[in-house]
């Protein structure tokens, strides 16, 4: 089971920016701790992973991994788009519009970004009471 997931950032200020724009509104509340930023889900029923924002501690600049990114659930297709727009309007910059996939199953919607830092981050749904790519 996945605990937590951290990125790093070089402008904690900017990626507060940008993570703020969106995680709220998926239920994390954000937590400051020694500079660095902490969101979490409280109160939740299952053990869902936090997501920590934070400075490298071995001081060297932060960098986005090649093939690594962060996937957040949202409740149907609206609120992904409006969270892509809110996060482009925060610093985010766009590596996907919100919409269907032919790669991904029917259900899946998507919408990618990239954090100031260079994160790549997935907003999604699979609501099963949604339209689907094919329907």
């Amino acid at each position: 089971m996945i605990a937590y997931v951290t990125v790093g950032a070089n402008d904690i200020a900017r990626a507060e920016r940008f993570y703020s724009a969106f995680l709220p509104a998926l239920g994390y509340r954000l937590e400051k701790y020694h500079g660095d930023l902490s969101y979490t889900l409280p109160n939740q029923a299952a053990a869902l992973p936090d997501f920590y924002v934070k400075s490298p501690y071995d001081g060297c600049p932060a960098s986005a991994g090649n093939g690594v990114m962060v996937a957040f659930e949202a409740n149907n297709q609206e609120q992904v788009r409006t969270l892509h727009a809110a996060a482009l309007d925060a610093g985010g910059a766009d590596e996907g519009q919100p919409g269907f996939r032919d790669s991904y199953g029917p259900r899946f919607y998507v919408g990618y970004l990239r954090d100031p830092q260079g994160n790549k981050i997935a907003l999604f749904s699979s609501n099963p009471d949604e339209p689907g790519r094919d329907g």
